[in-house]
């Protein structure tokens, strides 16, 4: 399957932040924030954007979903 980030998502509640708050504060394009609720591919530097941002690492931002086999 890829990676998801719902762990970010979880932050975002935990915190009561909304997706447009990513734009907002750390300047990211709508099309970025639309690709992560997608869970497709994002720079690694919006992911360090992330990171910085809420104090965390990766693992906290984005969770690896293994493929099923068979």
């Amino acid at each position: 399957m890829g990676f998801t980030y719902k762990p970010l998502w979880k932050i975002m509640i935990d915190k009561d932040m909304k997706k447009k708050d990513l734009r907002e504060i750390l300047g990211f394009h709508s099309i970025t924030v639309a690709k992560m609720g997608k869970d497709e591919y994002v720079s690694m530097e919006a992911l360090d954007k992330l990171c910085n941002y809420f104090g965390v690492s990766i693992e906290e931002i984005i969770e690896h979903i293994p493929d099923k086999e068979g």
